[in-house]
């Protein structure tokens, strides 16, 4: 049975395709955005989080820890990544669970199982499972199998990507999703760089390449300030979607920085803290833009 790494499963979603769904949080991501939210997620490997509130300051994990990977720094008990391997003997000694694995290894079944406790809701909504991540497409076999248990129980599929990763790759697994959720970050591809770590190139042209699958695409482009929420790039994104038939909606997502606690748990700093949420005036603006080519659009709310 085939095996990946889940760093979470949360159930009862409604903003992630149609009716009420699950979504399974695969872990590792190729791309490095400045905003994200889930920065636990890139690590392809389960790794050792701490969540500073809960600890008490007894100073076990600095005692326990075979690596010497722990050390006390003003009051906080931190991990030092290049020492860690992970290897989970502080966590299991931790007594109020501030020392916490991100991500298990779980098969195939094990997921289904899961995920098909909520069957009736999705039977009854429309609804179904959702992948994300984390760049879900870092685990294609995982993925493609769990995709094609799901089809045989006829729960409609749908995943959240950054479309960058192997053509040939995205094109089959695309052949068991009802839905794409599509990022695109930036259409300048030095800047997409800046700002993700990588290039767009790849992404704009698997883009393209899945608008020949003739697949229910949704452009997801999340709006953050001073980097991408400018009219003139919303404009060079609808240009681009414009000549993809496959593309049925743009999706507007708001920068917030509520996975900004996140970074101190896996001893990261958050680069975009003075950021602001834009306001309910400049979201319309852009999705007046979007509307406004003929393409239907909607604000997503965190």
């Amino acid at each position: 049975m085939e095996k990946g790494i889940v760093f979470n499963i949360q159930k009862l979603s409604i903003h992630d395709g149609p009716g009420i769904r699950t979504l399974v949080f695969l872990k590792g991501c190729p791309l490095r955005c400045l905003w994200c939210s889930n920065p636990e997620s890139q690590k392809a490997k389960p790794q050792v989080a701490s969540f500073h509130k809960r600890c008490i300051g007894c100073g076990v994990c600095e005692v326990v820890c075979p690596q010497k990977a722990i050390k006390e720094i003003d009051g906080l008990y931190i991990i030092d990544d290049e020492l860690c391997d992970d290897c989970g003997i502080c966590v299991k000694e931790c007594y109020t669970n501030s020392k916490q694995f991100m991500g298990k290894e779980m098969t195939v079944e094990e997921v289904v199982e899961e995920v098909m406790k909520d069957n009736m809701f999705y039977k009854r909504s429309g609804g179904g499972v959702t992948f994300s991540g984390g760049e879900p497409l870092m685990q294609p076999a995982f993925l493609l199998a769990l995709l094609k248990e799901f089809k045989k129980q006829n729960v409609n599929t749908a995943i959240e990507t950054s479309g960058y990763c192997d053509t040939e790759v995205l094109k089959e697994i695309a052949d068991y999703l009802d839905i794409i959720h599509y990022d695109i970050k930036h259409m300048d591809t030095d800047i997409h760089k800046k700002i993700t770590g990588v290039s767009n190139e790849l992404i704009l042209k698997n883009l393209k390449a899945l608008d020949s699958k003739r697949k229910k695409i949704i452009v997801r482009i999340p709006i953050i300030p001073t980097y991408n929420d400018s009219e003139e790039h919303i404009k060079s994104v609808v240009d681009f979607c414009s000549d993809l038939k496959s593309v049925e909606k743009i999706e507007l997502l708001p920068y917030h920085n509520l996975g900004e606690y996140k970074y101190k748990s896996i001893n990261r700093e958050y680069e975009l803290s003075e950021l602001k949420t834009p306001d309910k005036e400049h979201m319309e603006k852009l999705l007046n833009i979007v509307q406004d080519a003929g393409i239907p659009c909607e604000i997503v709310e965190a």
